[in-house]
């Protein structure tokens, strides 16, 4: 069972940049997916962007182009960029891992403890 810990919330004005990490420990980064997702108060928990362990990517529509996500594999480390805030994005942000990069937006196997992002306006 792999063990996720994400880093790098806080609070940001509108227009703003935060990068997020997710760090992974206990089994082998090898091969496995990772994805961020986010929840808001009051609303479901929303799948945002996954990598591949070769570092394919799929994105949300509504964070194309504001949002990128990276991996650094000797680290075990994934990192979610996130430029041109808005206060819309304000949610707890969390990165979950999947063996199977087709199925990790749906049906994630583990997940941090999340870490808050707050956009002021």
């Amino acid at each position: 069972q792999v063990q996720l810990v994400e880093s790098g919330g806080g609070l940001v004005q509108a227009g703003g940049s935060l990068r997020l990490s997710c760090a992974a420990s206990g089994r082998t980064f090898v091969g496995l997916a990772i994805g961020w997702f986010r929840q808001a108060p009051g609303k479901e928990r929303e799948f945002l962007a996954a990598i591949s362990y070769g570092s394919a990517t799929y994105y949300r529509d509504s964070v194309k182009g504001r949002f990128t996500i990276s991996r650094d594999n000797a680290k075990s480390t994934v990192y979610l960029q996130m430029d041109s805030l808005k206060p819309e994005d304000t949610a707890v942000y969390y990165c979950a891992a999947h063996d199977s990069f087709a199925v990790l937006q749906k049906t994630p196997r583990s997940w941090g403890q999340g870490t808050q992002v707050t956009v002021s306006s």
